[in-house]
């Protein structure tokens, strides 16, 4: 059995490919399976080290971005989807595969349509609330579509769309603070706050972060995720800002937490802020009150509508990036940590909302879909 993943270029669109390829190989074992050929095609691998531990073939498929307004780089970016269609075509015809799975994006666009093409069947996962236009496009001839969204549901064909959740990877769902207070150098008798601007780190976050520090460090200890390019700025400023304080040990910046570090962060902070992309969902499973803070301008609000989706479960707070002041964040700060029952239903409420067996939901039907497509 052969199976072909796909998606775009972003950590929302490769972690989730990681998640299911890790439970097709725990059925593989608990089923006594011959274990299939997986393969990524993508632009770029994103994590190479990633792929390699759960033995997967990287294959590189050109992609461009479609936009909907005048940009220099629209004809190198068609050019680049057309040439990507064409490289999927021969290397989905060599390999044959018995099933495509599609994590939306653009970089999907050209394995899916060369699937479509050559009539092997096709899953998707929609992580948004609001499906974006290639799986919205790919679920008219998909064979089951899933989604982490219960909203998301209405935007495709009822008959083969299931609310699964969001696949998540083994070493985050279950979290472990044995190390963590030593490993990430933290005082055990002072609360944690835990900062992700999402896998690329999110400027405005930053910016906000680092100006509520002289107060924030008066009651916590923050593990700040600043994305690479913003580490050594992150760095510098928050010594500065927090000269003569005595408590620069209190702020802890790092351009990427991997998966043990983020594990470790999560198991010992008490309040999350965060982006409104498919870090919602280990927020979720993790079960910590949450700040969300979507991106002001992304294709089709995408983020601001699931942060809302998130919120309506109970399981956080929202934000707006347009009025966003360190006065406003620090009191919502002050409003969560104050309430110990608000916080306890905010963490009833996260647990509600994840699913912790989505990535084994849809390993299941891509190894059914498989099997059946190999007879």
């Amino acid at each position: 059995m052969k199976i072909v993943f796909t998606g775009g270029g972003t950590g929302g669109h490769f972690y989730p490919i990681i998640a299911i390829t890790e439970e097709i190989r725990t059925l593989v074992r608990e089923q006594r399976l011959v274990a299939p050929q997986l393969f990524f095609f993508a632009p770029a691998p994103y994590d190479a080290g990633l792929l390699a531990k759960n033995e997967v073939r990287f294959v590189k498929i050109p992609a461009g971005k479609l936009r909907l307004y005048a940009d220099k780089r629209n004809l190198t970016d068609a050019l680049a989807t057309v040439w990507g269609v064409v490289r999927a075509l021969c290397m989905l015809f060599v390999n044959y595969p018995d099933v495509v799975f599609g994590k939306g994006g653009y970089g999907s666009f050209p394995t899916l349509l060369a699937a479509r093409i050559l009539r092997i069947p096709v899953v998707i996962h929609e992580s948004d609330s609001v499906p974006g236009r290639v799986n919205k496009w790919a679920g008219r001839f998909s064979s089951c579509i899933a989604v982490s969204f219960a909203q998301a549901a209405s935007f495709f064909p009822a008959e083969k769309t299931a609310w699964t959740g969001h696949p998540i990877r083994r070493a985050l769902r279950g979290l472990e603070s044995e190390g963590a207070y030593e490993f990430l150098k933290l005082e055990r008798d002072v609360p944690v706050l835990i900062v992700l601007g999402g896998s690329q780190g999110a400027q405005s976050i930053n910016d906000l972060i680092l100006s509520s520090l002289p107060k924030l460090t008066e009651q916590f200890q923050i593990i700040h995720q600043t994305g690479k390019e913003n580490l050594v700025d992150a760095e510098a400023r928050g010594r500065v800002i927090l000269e003569g304080t005595g408590r620069n040990t209190r702020y802890h910046p790092f351009a990427f937490l991997d998966e043990q570090a983020l594990q470790m962060a999560a198991s010992v902070s008490s309040l999350v802020v965060s982006r409104a992309g498919s870090t919602i969902f280990e927020i979720a499973g993790w079960g910590i009150p949450a700040i969300i803070i979507p991106i002001a301008e992304s294709n089709g609000a995408h983020q601001r509508k699931n942060a809302y989706a998130y919120a309506e479960s109970g399981a956080a707070a929202v934000l707006e990036e347009t009025n966003l002041s360190t006065a406003l964040f620090l009191a919502e700060i002050a409003k969560i940590m104050g309430d110990e029952s608000r916080r306890e239903r905010m963490l009833q409420a996260a647990g509600a909302f994840a699913h912790p067996l989505a990535a084994r939901v849809i390993a299941e039907k891509l190894l059914e879909i498989g099997l059946s497509h190999e007879r």
